[in-house]
């Protein structure tokens, strides 16, 4: 809270009061009286009283009361304003591989744990959303349906590794167990972020019948394909045990592109990790939440007072200048 002026242009009046300065002074200097006395040795034991002290306290006042007047015509005001926020959350999935391609070490450590560590910053950061996390493979299921209690989330999003699910990869499946979270959403935004590095070969439902699925409950669809181009280092099993291959990355770009397209959302690729985060990072900046700000200002004239303290000031002048301060011709 603090105070304002209406009109403060009024305030520059008080420029006026040292031109009625200056004319008292020379007034005063001007109007000395005087007469003539054969001898003035009566008076030097004569101290002045304290009337004589107070000659000038009328005039005084008047320049308060002037001040205070000026004040009262400049509207003096208590304003107060805040702002009223609403925020809306957007409702968003992310539907993760966890297939074995998935522990090719192009990113380091190696891609799912790349995806779960970015993955995580991404919910970190998104405070306001709604946010759940399905898994697939050969199979899919929901790891964690729409929840705002994040830590929850990456604690489920931490526990998430190769073989919890039947290998393979159901790209289909896993879109269409996303949807399925949220076809019954009342947010006005739904996003389902999908992130794979491979080709759907597994499922019931082809990719692009999930996509029509998506569009149709208004779902917008961000699929981002991970891994080089070329060969990858990925763990295969062999009689003598795990032995590293450089093993081909095929995703199919194709098809996810057209998934996104079908959707309005965007298909990304990242070949590291570093490329992954700021595909987050771009989604991220594309889907925000709703903010809507109303400011509020309430004001308060304050004049009343200042006027009262000009009127008392102005008949303590008069009082004075007629009785005590009298001034005798």
């Amino acid at each position: 809270m603090g105070m304002e002026f209406l009109h403060p242009q009024y305030l520059y009046l008080l420029l006026l009061l040292i031109p009625l300065i200056v004319w008292y002074v020379v007034r005063l200097s001007r109007t000395q009286a005087s007469f003539t006395l054969a001898s003035t040795h009566a008076f030097k034991e004569m101290k002045p009283d304290f009337r004589a002290y107070m000659r000038h306290f009328p005039f005084l006042l008047r320049l308060l009361s002037l001040t205070l007047v000026i004040i009262v015509i400049a509207r003096p005001q208590s304003v107060s304003s805040w702002e009223e926020s609403e925020t809306q959350g957007i409702d968003i999935v992310l539907a993760l591989d966890v297939s074995g391609s998935m522990l090719a070490q192009d990113l380091q450590p190696d891609r799912l744990q790349a995806a779960r560590k970015v993955a995580a910053e991404f919910i970190t950061d998104r405070g306001n959303d709604n946010i759940g996390l399905v898994i697939f493979a050969g199979e899919s299921f929901t790891q964690c349906p729409l929840t705002t209690d994040h830590k929850i989330l990456l604690n489920l999003l931490n526990e998430i590794n190769f073989g919890m699910i039947d290998d393979g990869t159901a790209i289909g499946l896993g879109l269409a167990t996303s949807v399925n979270r949220l076809r019954e959403s009342q947010s006005q935004s739904k996003v389902v972020i999908l992130l794979t590095d491979g080709t759907n070969n597994s499922g019931q439902i082809a990719p692009l019948t999930a996509a029509d699925l998506a569009r149709s409950y208004g779902i917008r669809v961000y699929t981002v394909g991970v891994g080089t181009k070329g060969m990858a280092p990925t763990p295969v099993s062999t009689p003598f045990g795990i032995r590293m291959q450089n093993m081909p990355v095929d995703i199919d770009e194709k098809t996810l592109t057209e998934i996104a397209a079908m959707t309005g959302g965007q298909y990304f690729r990242a070949q590291d990790t570093e490329g992954l985060r700021q595909v987050y990072n771009e989604i991220d900046e594309m889907e925000k939440y709703l903010i809507s700000v109303q400011n509020v200002t309430r004001r308060q004239e304050l004049f009343l007072p200042w006027a009262l303290a000009a009127l008392a000031l102005i008949l303590l002048e008069l009082l004075l200048r007629r009785t005590w301060l009298r001034n005798v011709p």
